[in-house]
């Protein structure tokens, strides 16, 4: 598909069933490396690739031998300990042969509930992925509990996407689309090949909690759908099983295309306008000039800063002449006083340790 071939920014879920053999459970090795054929392949035409995996449970109540079809959560902790270690070991193993380095990343809920955290964990990504690394993310199972966790990954590989600006985010799934009735049960249930608008009645094709198709994971894949794609990031549904599942997309495999009406950047700046600011800061002529030509808020070019505000808060931006824009804030406000006027080299001094260089990020900012 043109979608994939095309995206500039990727991230590609990849569930426990396609990672770990269920009868043995141990790692599919050869499945992974083709996947990392797939993965270089696409990196060497410059797209940035982000990996969402589970597997660390299963690969880890295999090795302490945890049986049953249900463990208690202490379990499932314990057994993502053990396995993160070996997830993450397997992917620096299929990765390296191709000159390609693999960075573990693990979230909870809360990393992206808190705006702090949240831009924390977009700063890390950022960098990881300029640094030409390839970020594998999983939910932090080992102390995520059922309040604070994503639940399924589906849902995290979307909040993901949508905190990097992903134009493309492809589940890999053991169903090979979106179908308007389970086709586990039902011969004549027709998959959809484009979903265009996600309406009612699509909503209604997903099942309701508790129902069999809801348990195959379809309604988490929608959820993480609308998710997505109102944030300007397309979504494909495709099944994952087969060797090279991201070359057979490409080449024209069976799937469902959620289409996203807006691009990622335009759809993040929209976000950032509606936000209620809590503070304003001031700046000089030198940095309207410099803000105008897409550059980032340094420190140098503030003058007043008024409100209370913590990082990650939405503050207004302006200048001599008045209200510029709007940006999250990368500092409270008491730092942001502190530093204001000053080159990003003082920070540390001013501070007592070492912050980021810009006040406000261009990638968090609407002018």
């Amino acid at each position: 598909m043109a979608a994939l071939k095309d995206a500039r920014r990727l991230v590609v879920k990849i569930g426990s069933a396609l990672l770990v053999d269920k009868a043995s459970g141990q790692l599919r090795g050869d499945w992974l490396r083709a996947l990392a054929q797939d993965v270089a392949a696409i990196k060497a035409r410059g797209t940035d690739v982000i990996l969402v995996s589970s597997g660390s449970i299963a690969l880890g109540r295999a090795g302490l031998g945890l049986g049953g079809d249900t463990l208690a959560l202490e379990q499932s902790q314990a057994a993502a300990a053990v396995g993160q270690i070996r997830l993450a070991r397997a992917y620096e193993d299929a990765l390296a042969p191709h000159g390609l380095i693999a960075a573990q990343v693990l979230v909870t809920l809360e990393d992206s509930a808190n705006r702090r955290r949240y831009l924390n964990s977009r700063a890390t990504l950022e960098q990881l992925l300029r640094l030409g690394t390839v970020p594998i993310v999983n939910e932090n199972d080992t102390v995520a509990t059922d309040e604070i966790r994503f639940g399924d990954n589906d849902r995290l590989a979307a909040q993901i996407a949508v905190t990097v600006g992903a134009d493309v985010l492809v589940l890999l799934s053991d169903v090979d689309g979106f179908y308007d009735a389970d086709p586990r049960v039902n011969n004549a249930a027709k998959r959809f090949d484009i979903v265009e608008r996600i309406t009612p009645e699509i909503q209604a094709m997903a099942g309701d909690e508790g129902s069999g198709l809801s348990k195959g994971g379809m309604k988490t894949k929608l959820m993480a759908a609308k998710t997505a794609t109102g944030a300007g990031c397309a979504l494909a549904i495709t099944e994952g099983s087969a060797m090279h599942p991201l070359q057979a997309l490409e080449n024209g495999a069976p799937c469902t295309w959620f289409t996203a009406t807006d691009d990622p950047q335009i759809a993040r700046k929209r976000w950032i306008a509606a936000m209620k600011p809590k503070g304003e800061i001031v700046v000089d002529a030198g940095a309207v000039r410099a803000l105008g030509q897409g550059k980032s808020l340094l420190p140098a070019g503030v003058t007043a800063v008024t409100g209370r505000f913590g990082r990650g808060d939405p503050v207004t931006i302006s200048g001599p002449g008045g209200a510029l824009g709007k940006g999250l804030t990368r500092y409270t406000a008491d730092e942001a006083r502190a530093i204001k006027g000053r080159r990003s080299g003082d920070i540390e001094a001013i501070l007592g340790y070492p912050g980021r260089a810009a006040l406000v990020h261009r990638d968090d900012m609407v002018i």
